[in-house]
């Protein structure tokens, strides 16, 4: 986790300059968060918010949003950009979060540096976090087989949808829809998984 956010926080103030708008987002992936978001009844945490935009996007749609990044760059970054949302410092992992106390967890591209041997141990932290039901939509790199690449910022990994859900299922997840669509400006692979917290009904 140290080498990730070191990393992140040397080259805070570019991420933010550059990918910290909802302007830089895709508008496939507002509809989708937001279409995942107004299905949750109840508090939402946004897992390696970044510079905040998701978070504030959520925010101004009515949900009980609070970001989470353990780079304190970013948290006070989004502090500046979008004071009427609510961020602190945190990770997957180790969650400040009472167990079961989330409706859904939103991890957009927030997993994507962590090993692949030390992955479980944050979908472990996330399926704690979330009430029975919850949901968890996740965002990642897909590709055919489990291979590291050079990201800009720190290395990555793509990953099979197939493991991906394995992992997940084996932390208590049941894995409900998975899409794929290539990205124009990077030519990759990227996946959006809807994931609910294996229990009672899902939270909406």
């Amino acid at each position: 986790m140290q080498p990730v956010r070191d990393a992140y926080a040397l080259r805070a103030a570019e991420y933010t300059r550059v990918c910290g708008t909802l302007a830089a987002t895709d508008a496939r992936d507002r509809e989708v968060i937001a279409r995942w978001a107004d299905e949750i009844d109840g508090p939402i945490v946004d897992v390696g918010c970044g510079p905040g935009q998701w978070t504030a996007f959520l925010h101004d749609r009515g949900a009980n949003v609070v970001g989470v990044d353990p780079v304190p760059e970013f948290i006070a970054q989004a502090r500046r950009d979008y004071p009427r949302a609510r961020y602190a410092v945190g990770h997957a992992g180790a969650l400040d979060l009472s167990a079961g106390s989330a409706a859904g967890i939103l991890a957009w591209f927030s997993l994507i540096h962590t090993e692949p041997d030390a992955l479980a141990v944050q979908l472990d932290d996330l399926a704690r976090a979330l009430r029975p039901g919850g949901r968890l939509l996740l965002g990642y790199f897909s590709g055919p087989a489990l291979i590291r690449f050079e990201h800009k910022v720190h290395p990555a990994w793509y990953w099979p949808t197939a493991d991906l859900s394995r992992l997940l299922n084996a932390s208590g997840f049941s894995v409900s829809a998975v899409a794929t669509r290539t990205d124009a400006a990077t030519t990759r692979t990227v996946g959006t998984l809807h994931a609910v917290r294996s229990g009672d009904e899902p939270a909406a």
